[in-house]
């Protein structure tokens, strides 16, 4: 149950979401959310509850957008489990934060998230949220959103990753799904 002064930040942090292009890169050029739209403080920083996604939820992040890409006439994607540490790293690193961003703390965008994990890119892109949602209520989220889906549907992508950390208020959920093309 959220407080009910929360309902404008999680329906201010889904706005934010729905009109965010997420972030793609290609070598160093990193595409990220247009201008005006700042990262999003989701909940205080603190202590946060980190996992490494499992391999059913990596599988069902993977089925999930090849069905989207697939009823786009694109082939479809499969799971890695690098992608999916760079992006449960990356969700740790925004929820100890509280902040909605594809910036990290140490690195500017995925395309160094996923090399340090020893994937070797030709493109990466990444979609990110905050609030109380689950894996499948995320990705329909995702989906319905023009920028995000845009990401999925990256014609190259053939891999993809998923995160989650639960912030310091114990119920704010982050998420980071990374989207590759290897070399």
């Amino acid at each position: 149950m959220l407080p009910s002064n929360a309902t404008g930040k999680w329906a201010g942090a889904m706005l934010t979401l729905s009109l965010l292009a997420g972030c793609a890169q290609t070598g160093d050029t990193v595409s990220s959310h247009p201008k005006g739209y700042p990262d999003v403080q989701a909940t205080a920083a603190g202590d946060a509850t980190c996992y490494q996604t499992s391999t059913a939820e990596n599988h069902a992040v993977a089925q999930s957008t090849s069905a989207a890409r697939r009823a786009n006439g694109l082939p479809g994607v499969s799971p890695d489990t690098a992608l999916a540490r760079a992006a449960a790293d990356h969700a740790c690193d925004m929820a100890k934060r509280g902040l909605m961003t594809h910036t990290g703390t140490s690195t500017k965008g995925p395309m160094q998230r996923v090399k340090a994990q020893g994937y070797a890119p030709r493109l990466t892109a990444e979609n990110i949220a905050a609030g109380p949602y689950g894996q499948a209520q995320v990705q329909r989220e995702w989906a319905n959103s023009s920028g995000h889906a845009a990401n999925i549907m990256i014609p190259q992508v053939q891999d993809v990753g998923i995160g989650k950390a639960v912030g310091s208020d114990g119920r704010t959920v982050f998420w980071a799904a990374v989207y590759g093309a290897p070399r």
